[in-house]
């Protein structure tokens, strides 16, 4: 009796306890705030190296309780001068964030704000730039300040599970000669930028020369460099078209087009970068003789935010899966249509092989953040691939209509457009085959791995074993090759954790057999999806490099054409097989690839470049030195920003062959790398300093003054103008530092500062 009486007793704590937690977590709604739009005012620069700014923030309370306190996310170096909330001046402190280069601000709120309302915060800060980076820089030549330095404060940051705050906003920066993204409406000589669509504040200083789209692009413009020749203007106008024919594309597929400028920016560094229609592109970009895959991709990816993020903000668990991945599926549907079905499939499997590398240690797509190293391989490349199975299972039509359906719906929506409404809209009208697909492909690791055995002949027709290793159905074509080539395809349904079997019917002499040939279902291994066997793409690029190296030009030769007969359209195996024959010197073999290479309808940037520098030495070869000079020009100005060293340094060194003693040299640069040299030779930071542009090369001064170089010794081998304010200085460098002698090549870039030149960069240093 006693025994149960303590039980009864027992039990009843438990239960008291249980209510008492429940109760407690429902009375502990907590607010959760989310930037509704930014207003920043940046000051003319000083000469104290810092951006000052005020930003003012309309901050929306979307948890479940009221607010007392506000918490900001701020660069670490910034240093807060004062803060009010609406007209009251606030009190805050701060602290180290835990995640990113960041500090946070907790701000006390002079009265609570309940769920659902607003309050508006302005904060005044100083953001001091020591050193200039791609992501913030404070220069004469070039500023820039992009989302991803956090110069500006914001509730919510990349960090942030729900992802960072994108919203509206208005931006002046006083002194003007500045773009970002939305209308431009400068006046004063102040650049003022209204974005009415979801964004993130950001703006870059230059000095440009517009190009804009005609009638058909509208509203589509190019900054191109102020120096800029016809061949610029001209791939400035085919970029325009590309842009305004993917805004077109998207139209017909997700609802018509927001209404916001596009903005195709030429900058120095930063490339890459893209928010709410402005696109940051490397000045080489705009050099080259063709549009890019990179560069096709980048924009095409661009324009569909403008819908998927931009018109309709991305918010919740997993946002990048759409923000990354379902723009990038997109945006290979767009190259597929501009650029023909061969370019789509080169640009998937380039998804492939980036994925593989990884998809043995990713995470469940609807959980990964930015935190997770693997994150942008994952939602970008398997994000695409999963929305394309999506498609491929539910149907194009469908499937588009359940996306234009949604991001309508996101526009009036709290929420915005989130995976979780997208996934209940496609599980609502996919049916039973589809919701078996979503859970896992979203909330699991990726376990599938589908494996084909081979051909033989039984009872008279031919067939092959097929094997499913993973956790999720897979409805797949099986493809099957006959000794004269001919393709065979049949269906086959391989269940989880089984066996299958492909059967060939009145097919005779098959050879070779692939399992879902198409690809539509991510996979841990891709390698063992065809048998015979053959090379697993990533790991034969980099055996057949390693092998390059060695100086086994043959047997890299041999792999390069194993990888070309299994996927024809891997342009980095046609690169390894031009450069090995030239190696081997089979001119007239290499520049067959070369040229293959050049006229491929959407080129790898590197294939470009190898190319170019392939027929350069071709040219040498058969004593056409003019022509050589003019391969490898077309190179170095497609590398003008130096987005590949190793095709940039092979450029320079062979033009300089090319050239031999005709190369030109402009004797301004000369002085002042002299006058450079003396000052190095001294040591002293009082002599190097004030040649080197503010903000720049900090590193290499200090090696400089901490190792005084016992000798040094720098000649100008050729110059090049690249803009107005830059020009680029190929050198010689010998000098002695610590008893050791070393020598090597370089690449000085000197800018304008007053009437003489700084040197501003090192963008190639093989001095050893």
């Amino acid at each position: 009796m006693k025994i149960a009486n303590c039980k009864f007793a027992l039990a009843v704590v438990c239960l008291q306890l249980a209510l008492s937690i429940t109760a407690g977590a429902q009375d502990e709604a907590r607010a959760a705030w989310q930037i509704a739009r930014f207003d920043i005012t940046v000051a003319a620069p000083g000469t104290d190296r810092a951006l000052s700014a005020q930003a003012s923030l309309l901050a929306r309370n979307v948890g479940g309780g009221a607010g007392s306190t506000l918490s900001l996310r701020i660069n670490s170096k910034a240093e807060v001068k004062s803060v009010t909330a609406g007209s009251t001046t606030a009190t805050f402190n701060s602290r180290p964030e835990t995640r990113g280069n960041a500090q946070r601000i907790t701000i006390t709120l002079p009265a609570s704000v309940p769920s659902g309302g607003n309050v508006t915060v302005t904060v005044d800060y100083r953001l001091p730039v020591a050193d200039n980076t791609g992501v913030a820089a404070l220069s004469s030549i070039g500023s820039q300040f992009l989302p991803q330095s956090m110069w500006y404060p914001m509730a919510n940051n990349a960090f942030a599970v729900r992802g960072a705050d994108y919203a509206p906003f208005r931006l002046t920066i006083n002194g003007g000669g500045a773009t970002s993204s939305g209308a431009d409406k400068s006046a004063g000589g102040n650049s003022i930028f209204e974005q009415s669509l979801n964004g993130q504040p950001f703006f870059v200083v230059g000095s440009w020369e517009r190009v804009d789209g005609g009638s058909n692009a509208a509203g589509i413009t190019a900054f191109i460099s102020k120096s800029a020749g016809a061949d610029e203007r001209t791939q400035a106008e085919a970029l325009i078209g590309m842009a305004s024919e993917a805004r077109s594309f998207y139209a017909t597929m997700l609802g018509p087009a927001p209404d916001a400028p596009v903005r195709l920016i030429s900058v120095m560094r930063g490339a890459g970068f893209e928010d709410a229609g402005a696109i940051l592109l490397g000045e080489g970009v705009f050099r080259r003789k063709k549009i890019d895959s990179t560069t096709a991709l980048t924009i095409s990816e661009a324009i569909a935010r403008l819908w998927i993020g931009g018109d309709a903000p991305v918010r919740g668990d997993g946002n990048g899966v759409l923000r990354e991945g379902l723009t990038r599926f997109l945006a290979t549907l767009f190259i597929e249509k501009k650029f023909g079905a061969p370019a789509a499939e080169a640009e998937r499997g380039r998804q492939r092989v980036a994925y593989a590398a990884i998809a043995r240690r990713d995470g469940p797509l609807s959980r990964t953040t930015p935190v997770d190293p693997t994150y942008f391989n994952t939602v970008g490349n398997k994000g695409a691939m999963v929305w394309r199975l999506i498609d491929h299972l539910m149907g194009h039509e469908t499937f588009a209509s359940v996306i234009r359906n949604s991001i309508a719906d996101a526009r009036t929506s709290p929420e915005g457009l989130s995976l979780a409404r997208v996934r209940a809209a496609l599980a609502e009208r996919g049916g039973a085959a589809l919701r078996g697909i979503l859970d896992p492909e979203f909330d699991q690791i990726t376990d599938t791995d589908l494996l084909a055995g081979l051909p033989h002949q039984e009872n008279g027709q031919w067939t092959a074993a097929l094997r499913n290793l993973g956790s999720l159905n897979a409805v797949v074509n099986v493809s099957g090759w006959t000794s004269s080539g001919q393709q065979v395809t049949t269906p086959a349904n391989i269940a989880a954790h089984d066996f299958g079997q492909a059967i060939f019917k009145n097919a005779t002499g098959i050879t070779r057999v692939e399992v879902d040939p198409e690809k539509f279902y991510p996979q841990i291994d891709y390698a063992n999806d065809v048998a015979p066997a053959v090379p697993e793409i990533g790991v034969s690029l980099a055996e057949a490099n390693r092998l390059y190296g060695a100086q086994d030009f043959a047997k890299s030769e041999a792999l390069a054409r194993q990888m070309l007969a299994a996927s024809p359209q891997l342009q980095e195996a046609r690169v390894g097989l031009g450069r090995a024959l030239l190696a081997q010197n089979k001119n007239d073999e290499a520049e067959k690839e070369f040229k293959q290479l050049l006229a491929d309808p959407l080129p790898l940037p590197s294939a470009l470049s190898w190319a170019g520098i392939g027929l350069g030495e071709i040219a040498m070869r058969r004593g056409q030195a003019s022509e050589a000079a003019r391969y490898l020009n077309e190179v170095i100005r497609g590398e003008s920003d130096f987005s590949d060293y190793a095709a940039s340094l092979a450029a320079r060194a062979a033009r300089l062959r090319a050239e031999s003693s005709g190369a030109p040299t402009d004797e301004a640069a000369k002085a002042f790398i002299n006058q450079l040299d003396a000052a190095i030779r001294t040591g002293r930071q009082a002599e190097i300093g004030p040649l080197i542009m503010p903000g720049e090369l900090t590193r290499f001064v200090q090696q400089l003054v901490g190792t005084q170089p016992e000798a040094w010794q720098t000649r100008v081998l050729r110059t090049e103008q690249l803009d107005a304010n830059r020009i680029a200085v190929d050198v010689a460098v010998n000098s002695r530092q610590l008893g050791v002698d070393h020598s090597g090549t370089a690449v000085f870039v000197l800018a304008h500062a007053g009437s003489g030149w700084k040197l501003n960069a090192i963008e190639l240093f093989e001095v050893k």
